[in-house]
């Protein structure tokens, strides 16, 4: 055989060997990957605390009140959730001797001041007839005893109206300590608020707590005008709080909605509630309490904002692997591996400094979890 031909022919067999070769490759390569793709883009990073435990929505002022003295309740108007004004009367104890004594104490106030009235008119006539009687001793006309007499009267009268003065305040001074001890019968609202509880009922008896024994409070009044969230932060996260700090409260109550909040306060002391948890009780007040209708007790969280940086670089915090690498999408649609340099993080962005560029698609989650260097993928069709 000629030596071309043969050569022809040795070409012929390795044409074929290599296009078997790559069909058998292109039928027995594997399936690409079907994952989920997040692109690199720029927004808002933010570092955040939050409390360890759930934190509580809690009055700025509360009172569980009970009555001075002790008695039997015959006035009770309120019912628990009603809403009440200062001053306004919330129950009464049985008072009537009390109150007849407040009665005999204006009695007797009147009866004093109309007495003093008397004789102090009586004082101003003696006295003017003693300046008379002096005229007319000096003229000749009547003795110096009789001005004597004329001047000891004046004084006498003087004296009486002085001591009918001080029987006046004295008076006063009954009805005040007849009025004192009638107030010790009646409860009244310190603030305005909203009845939270009342323990009692009309015509049962109330009894102050002795001195050691706590006993439940007449009425429990609460001050909703003014509501903040207390809620325990770890001890290492408690330095990086400041009161002033912008905060987002969030209720399990109400889950679709974020509150504006600002930190007001932070306890000068480590709560000790566990060896393995020792938080700061860090308190938050709403920015906005009219927002929706908020109840005192709801469960809250707190997320205080430590730093903000807007528009940077970012990609979600949970494609980020050990070692901070990521699974980058190359040519080809293959993955690739990169090592990132992050700046300011939170649960939901970190902040990309080096590694990554916008637009770069970064991979987020796959159904299978043999993710290595080279693995073909597709993006997965948007969810309907």
């Amino acid at each position: 055989m000629p030596k071309s031909r043969r050569l022809l022919r040795i070409a012929g067999i390795a044409l074929v060997i290599a296009a078997t070769g790559s069909t058998t490759w292109y039928l027995t390569r594997s399936a690409p990957q079907e994952v989920e793709l997040v692109t690199v883009s720029r927004g808002t990073v933010e570092a955040t605390v939050v409390n360890t435990r759930a934190g509580t929505i809690k009055a700025c002022r509360r009172a569980k009140l009970s009555p001075a003295a002790g008695g039997q309740v015959i006035h009770l108007q309120i019912r628990e959730g009603d809403r009440v004004k200062e001053g306004q009367i919330l129950l009464e104890l049985w008072n009537a001797d009390l109150q007849a004594q407040y009665d005999l104490s204006r009695q007797q106030l009147a009866t004093a001041e109309s007495r003093q009235r008397e004789t102090c008119i009586l004082a101003g006539n003696a006295q003017r007839e003693s300046v008379r009687t002096q005229q007319l001793v000096e003229k000749g006309f009547v003795s110096s005893q009789r001005a004597d007499d004329a001047d000891a009267t004046a004084k006498a009268q003087q004296a009486a109206c002085t001591a009918a003065a001080a029987e006046v305040k004295r008076a006063h001074a009954q009805i005040a300590v007849s009025q004192a001890n009638l107030e010790r019968t009646r409860l009244i609202a310190p603030f305005s608020g909203v009845v939270a509880q009342i323990t009692g009922e009309l015509g049962e008896y109330v009894t102050p707590s002795p001195p050691g024994i706590p006993t439940p409070p007449a009425v429990d009044l609460i001050d909703v005008s003014c509501l903040y969230v207390s809620a325990p932060m770890d001890e290492v996260d408690a330095p990086k709080i400041r009161i002033g700090q912008t905060a987002r409260i969030t209720l399990d109550a109400l889950p679709d909605q974020v509150f504006d909040g600002k930190i007001r306060r932070i306890a000068p002391y480590v709560t000790e509630i566990e060896k393995q948890a020792r938080t700061v009780d860090v308190e938050a007040e709403f920015v906005n309490p009219t927002q929706a209708v908020l109840l005192v007790g709801y469960s809250a969280d707190i997320e205080a904002i430590i730093d903000q940086r807007e528009n940077v670089l970012r990609i979600p915090t949970q494609v980020i692997r050990q070692d901070n690498k990521v699974w980058v999408l190359g040519q080809d649609d293959m993955l690739e591996e990169r090592t990132l340099k992050t700046g300011l993080a939170n649960w939901a962005y970190s902040e990309v400094l080096e590694g990554l560029s916008e637009g770069d698609q970064v991979l987020l989650s796959s159904d299978n979890g043999k993710i290595t260097a080279g693995t073909r993928v597709i993006p997965k069709p948007p969810q309907p």
